[in-house]
């Protein structure tokens, strides 16, 4: 199993737990009012928007907070007037690493995020030094089931203009696709009656940098740090680190 794609579910899962208690539904409400903002308040017409739905709803956030958020972001209610910022850098073993975030204080933020970087041994770098590692994709987890024959979910993923379908330990199977395909691939899989554990769109790194034990501790440490920051939304990072390795990180 790929090291990212064991980070991108093992945040999922962190972040199921973090929505017990409440920490996460500000930024879910802000991602909402983004994606409405940018594309429209009409989720059939916005992808972006229905995913941020989807998103919020897997978490159980209240349909009421989403209107709400809808309707800041339109400009139907006061409040929607924040910025999205990105930042580039690079932790230990020449990692690369993106920063999303939306911030009602430009400074603020940015003072955060360098801080935080100098702090873990990383630096940040200037706008596009990184940006080009990464590509926007949907990317979606299906829980592994008797029921579910791979064979199968691959000829629906491809029919579907998925990129790939990978298998992911025990626990997963991870498709990529394009956004183009994104919503159509989650209907045919509903059709179907698969049900994802996530379906989101992330910025997926086109290589990676093979961490061991030492390296992956660092960079962890740093991404955690950066993903406490209030105002982050999201950290993208090109490490690949082996199974063991990052279960052992992942749980101290």
């Amino acid at each position: 199993m790929s090291g990212h794609s064991k980070w991108h579910s093992i945040k999922h899962k962190k972040g199921k737990e973090d929505a017990k208690r409440g920490q996460l539904f500000s930024k879910l409400s802000q991602k909402v009012m983004i994606a409405a903002r940018e594309g429209g308040g009409n989720i059939d017409a916005n992808t972006a928007l229905a995913t941020a739905v989807e998103t919020a709803r897997s978490y159980s956030m209240p349909m009421e907070n989403i209107k709400r958020a809808i309707a800041k972001g339109t400009g139907e209610l006061a409040g929607g007037q924040l910025d999205q910022l990105s930042f580039e850098g690079y932790g230990d073993g020449g990692v690369a690493i993106m920063v999303e975030a939306v911030t009602d204080n430009r400074n603020r933020t940015t003072q955060e995020v360098r801080h935080v970087f100098h702090k873990a041994g990383g630096r940040l770098g200037e706008t596009g030094s990184v940006a080009w590692i990464f590509e926007k994709k949907g990317v979606i987890l299906i829980p592994r089931k008797p029921e579910i024959d791979e064979d199968d979910l691959l000829e629906l993923a491809l029919d579907a203009g998925a990129d790939d379908l990978k298998s992911e330990g025990d626990d997963y199977w991870e498709i990529v696709t394009d956004v183009a395909h994104f919503r159509a691939l989650k209907e045919q899989l509903s059709e179907a009656g698969i049900e994802p554990e996530s379906a989101e769109l992330s910025m997926v790194p086109k290589n990676t940098v093979r961490l061991e034990r030492d390296n992956a501790r660092k960079v962890f440490r740093l991404v955690e740090a950066l993903e406490d920051l209030d105002d982050v939304h999201d950290v993208y990072a090109n490490f690949d680190v082996p199974d063991e390795i990052m279960e052992e990180l992942a749980s101290t």
